[in-house]
């Protein structure tokens, strides 16, 4: 493993000072022994550790040596960002974890890797555990391809907006839910998905108190109903993909044709109805004014995955 309190001689390469590494590091998401050795190691040894909370993250390295903690998180992150580049730049080895699992995979961290990369600064991951793909792999649902939403919106109208425009994707699909809102959350999904779609609950993944359970998502409700402890912790749902996704057309596409023959009020109000468009977005679309750029369906174009990204060897714009 590189040194992780680089000094700054020269590089005997490019006789440039040497910098630091940004150090992306998984940490275990319930059972402290996921803790893999390499990054107990590498904790242990590095100058700085930047934590979405640094009183959770301290209790992994107690007493394993005299590294500099800084609080990285939604609130701080922006104003954490110039002080680490500048410990990076100097030479020192700074990682960042989050309270539990990988970095950046629905926590903060996105934007100090940007900024490194952006800084010239090298960033590797030492990997470990995701609770998406822990919850994925004992679901017992096609893992072939998959898509993560993470965190759906709080609020039940939005949450139910977002649930039917996923609702035709064929992927199996991945969403974090605080346990405390199961039983909302799985009703929504009842009526977007259907009762009878297939779907796993992964709360409290490598605790005492685990449960994997797969059903129907209305019986997955009425399970979680029945006994009040499933409303407690942290929980994953995968749910299976639209086995039967219902052919769409692309809101650009429709537009130019619903102006031929409707008043642009019609024209967008048919083309909102029609799509995941909102009203506003579809008159924009109507009448060239401002700028939209409609929601990518995968379905229609062939040529963008269900991550809404060009496939390998499709321009990008």
């Amino acid at each position: 493993m590189p040194n992780m309190n680089a000094s700054l001689e020269a590089d005997p390469k490019t006789n440039t000072p040497r910098v630091g590494t940004l150090w992306v590091v998984a940490t275990p998401i319930g059972h402290l022994g996921d803790l893999t050795p390499r990054a107990k190691a590498l904790l242990t040894k590095v100058a700085v550790i930047a934590a979405e909370d640094t009183r959770v993250s301290r209790r992994l390295v107690d007493g394993w040596g005299d590294q500099r903690w800084v609080s990285l998180n939604e609130h701080s992150e922006d104003r954490q960002i110039e002080g680490l580049l500048q410990t990076l730049l100097a030479g020192q080895d700074v990682a960042l974890v989050s309270d539990a699992g990988t970095p950046l995979v629905s926590d903060p961290g996105y934007r100090l890797v940007s900024a490194a990369h952006d800084a010239g600064i090298s960033v590797s991951p030492i990997p470990g555990a995701c609770a998406a793909v822990a919850a994925l792999s004992v679901a017992g649902l096609p893992s072939d391809r998959f898509f993560f939403e993470g965190f759906l919106p709080p609020k039940s109208q939005a949450r139910q907006a977002r649930l039917r425009i996923l609702s035709s994707m064929s992927s199996s699909l991945i969403f974090y839910v605080p346990a405390r809102d199961l039983v909302e959350v799985l009703a929504d999904m009842v009526g977007a998905f259907g009762a009878t779609r297939q779907a796993t609950l992964a709360r409290e993944i490598t605790k005492q108190h685990e449960t994997i359970h797969r059903s129907g998502l209305a019986d997955l409700k009425a399970f979680v109903s029945s006994d009040p402890d499933q409303c407690r912790g942290e929980a994953v749902v995968v749910v299976a993909g639209n086995p039967s996704p219902p052919a769409m057309i692309s809101p650009s596409v429709l537009a130019p044709l619903l102006k031929e023959a409707l008043s642009p009020s019609q024209a967008a109000r048919v083309l909102a109805g029609a799509s995941t468009l909102t009203r506003q977005e579809a008159w924009q679309l109507i009448t060239g004014e401002g700028e939209v750029d409609p929601p990518i369906d995968p379905l229609v174009d062939p040529s963008v995955n269900e991550s809404g990204n060009k496939s390998a060897g499709e321009e990008m714009a």
